[in-house]
């Protein structure tokens, strides 16, 4: 991650369409906090999600709440760049933060959070193996409605051998 994109973090996080999939939904986010919060992340293992073609940052990826005494984690993701949602790019950051947890970082369990009405989100998290766990029953409000939060995980196990042909 580059701190320099701040700004652009900050536009996408004060984007009300890109944050009603997020838990910073109710969050504002101005350029200085953004620049504090991107500094706290270098720490921890989180990526730009840049686009190979342009060389933009279109969003990010990353671990949250390691633990690597149980070999756990929580993974999150958002793609900033709304024309290039639906376009695989997350599918493919994930799998290659997966891949890089299980192998480099000694994870054996990863899980998240989504939110039920975000069926773009379930399909791809589902095309890499996840599988879910559990549900928090309309634990989530936007605008009138509720919405469930959904907990899917992934081992070892369930990533490779999603791989194998």
């Amino acid at each position: 991650m580059d701190i320099n994109d701040a700004e652009k973090f900050t536009e996408w996080l004060n984007d009300l369409e890109i944050t009603t999939y997020l838990t910073l939904y109710t969050k504002a986010i101005n350029a200085e906090t953004e620049k504090t919060l991107l500094g706290k992340l270098f720490t921890e293992h989180n990526y730009s999600i840049i686009d190979n073609y342009t060389n933009e940052v279109i969003g990010t990826c990353g671990f949250v709440e390691s633990d690597h005494v149980n070999q756990t984690a929580e993974i999150g993701i958002f793609i900033g760049k709304k024309n290039l949602w639906g376009k695989g790019y997350g599918t493919e950051a994930l799998q290659l933060l997966l891949d890089f947890g299980f192998k480099a970082l000694n994870f054996h369990c990863v899980m998240l959070k989504t939110y039920s009405f975000n069926e773009r989100a379930k399909k791809s998290y589902e095309k890499l193996g996840f599988k879910v766990i559990g549900k928090r029953r309309e634990a989530l409000r936007r605008g009138n409605e509720t919405f469930d939060i959904i907990y899917m995980d992934i081992t070892y196990d369930d990533f490779y051998e999603k791989k194998k042909p």
